[in-house]
């Protein structure tokens, strides 16, 4: 009987206990959601902020400019003819003047298009060596060929990357250290 009341009373502290935890967490929650909303109104008043001087240099931008414009024609007069283009040409991409006469003419000059080179020899010598190691291990472990396998393509994919990547050196694909 002692037991049963020791029990209850115990069950009943925890319970009171665990509610006073609850409303202390709720109390923190609620605090750290005010925090939370301090900081985004801090954000959003920098932004305004910024939003505000990127107005203020636009404007200064705008009357420099146009102040700019007065002080060029101010400079150039009010009495100056307009200039009247007599002569025009037309210039092609890629192509030189080869004469001040307005003709033009190819300076051996030709832009190539990169083609896809395929598959590299490192790559390419991964694979074959990958390949065929793990044939060989299996084949030549008797006792647990799986492990065989993997340990032969291990070291047949490194052997086979570091020949191809040998070639692919020579060949000018990779620069060499």
């Amino acid at each position: 009987m002692k037991n049963i009341l020791v029990a209850g009373f115990l069950s009943v502290f925890l319970m009171t206990a665990c509610k006073k935890d609850d409303r202390t967490a709720e109390k923190s929650l609620e605090q750290q959601k005010l925090e939370f909303q301090a900081r985004q109104l801090e954000i959003e008043k920098q932004k305004l902020a910024i939003e505000k001087e990127k107005m203020v240099y636009e404007a200064q931008k705008k009357a420099d400019s146009i102040a700019e414009s007065k002080k060029a024609k101010a400079v150039t007069g009010n009495n100056a003819k307009p200039q009247v283009i007599r002569e025009t040409r037309t210039v092609y991409r890629d192509r030189e003047n080869s004469s001040g006469n307005g003709t033009y003419a190819d300076n051996g000059t030709t832009t190539q298009t990169t083609q896809k080179q395929g598959m590299s020899k490192a790559a390419k010598g991964t694979i074959i060596g990958t390949v065929g190691g793990a044939a060989a291990g299996a084949i030549i472990s008797k006792k647990n060929r799986g492990l065989g396998a993997v340990i032969g393509g291990v070291v047949g994919g490194a052997t086979g990357y570091t020949i191809g990547r040998a070639q692919d050196r020579k060949d000018g694909r990779v620069q060499p250290k």
